[in-house]
């Protein structure tokens, strides 16, 4: 069956893409098409929808980001497939703040926020269930194991709902071997069970949890978790390891270029103003031209600018020591 272009009020072809880049929140995602056959998932109840946030709650990562084309093409082939995105990047390059800036855009609520260690389990993102505490707090009257159980950020991202939530799944590259491919039937099927609620008598066959947000508490039927929406979810790398094909395949890929000078010019500008861009100049220079020679991040630059535009008057000799000790390369040890 083929889908016919999307068409605004007026009659004439609707931009293809959901997600702008452009930090002015819009309701469009309500206009996103049908999933492919293979990615359509049928959980519930419905749960709530979350609230949007203004800008004030969004916080300045989100609404001053700035997206190039090819970061919003890769976006929006993740949100029409219903595919996690894995972005790639040196530290620095926006790849944490592209999630803010999507749920934001999108009227999607917080960001639902999960980093990723060395010792990091499935487990940890699904839900946390606090045996001990139930036990200590046992007494003639079996206390409501869902007092004890509280769902992790993939866990409440994957809860059955009309709009999707968006999840941020921060350096993945650092997790032991197997979480990426731990994650690979999640992905795909977009569920989850918690043992400790399957195992309950048919009479305790509806529990309420909290979610990740710390807020709600939501319905879980059964022990068994499925999404409507499958959640758009955003996974960072450093590069500092590759990834299983397996896990590849079921990904859209997008690498983060460093910015150049214009894309630094308007960062600064969205984030610190036309005025203080303007005088940057050589400070955004002297950046790229270190970048050639090693390792330094955007918001070190950032930093550097604020500190020599927001009033205070070191002596110019303090000054240079400090944007030298702001721009110092993050791939350089010692004291020098």
């Amino acid at each position: 069956m083929t889908q016919t272009p999307r068409e605004a009020p007026d009659g004439s072809e609707r931009d293809w893409r959901i997600y702008r880049g452009n930090g002015r929140p819009h309701t469009d995602i309500d206009q996103l098409p049908a999933p492919p056959r293979w990615r359509q998932f049928d959980g519930g109840p419905l749960v709530a929808d979350s609230a949007p946030q203004d800008a004030a709650e969004a916080g300045e990562r989100a609404t001053s980001y700035q997206a190039g084309d090819d970061v919003i093409e890769m976006v929006n082939a993740a949100l029409y497939l219903r595919r996690p995105l894995l972005v790639t990047g040196k530290p620095g390059t926006g790849k944490s703040s592209l999630a803010h800036s999507v749920a934001y855009e999108l009227g999607l609520g917080p960001v639902l926020y999960w980093p990723v260690t060395s010792r990091t389990t499935l487990a940890d993102g699904l839900y946390r269930y606090d045996a001990i505490g139930r036990l200590q707090d046992s007494g003639a009257d079996a206390p409501d194991i869902g007092r004890y159980l509280s769902l992790g950020p993939l866990g409440t991202a994957l809860l059955p709902r009309h709009r999707p939530r968006v999840l941020l799944v921060d350096e993945l590259d650092k997790s032991d071997i197997d979480l990426p491919n731990d994650l690979l039937n999640v992905f795909e099927e977009g569920r989850y069970e918690i043992p400790e609620l399957t195992r309950l008598p048919a009479d305790q066959a509806e529990v309420d949890v909290m979610t990740a947000d710390g807020v709600d508490r939501v319905r879980v039927t059964r022990g068994r978790v499925k999404c409507r929406a499958f959640p758009i979810v955003v996974i960072t790398s450093n590069g500092e390891r590759e990834f299983p094909p397996a896990f590849l395949r079921r990904c859209v890929q997008l690498t983060i270029a460093p910015p150049d000078k214009d894309k630094l010019l308007r960062i600064v500008t969205a984030l610190l103003g036309p005025e203080v861009a303007a005088d940057s100049d050589e400070l955004v220079n002297a950046f790229l031209e270190q970048r050639y020679r090693s390792e330094v991040a955007t918001d070190q630059l950032l930093n550097a600018i604020y500190l020599v535009t927001s009033g205070i008057r070191p002596p110019e000799a303090t000054r240079e020591r400090l944007r030298a000790a702001l721009l110092r390369p993050l791939d350089q040890t010692g004291t020098g």
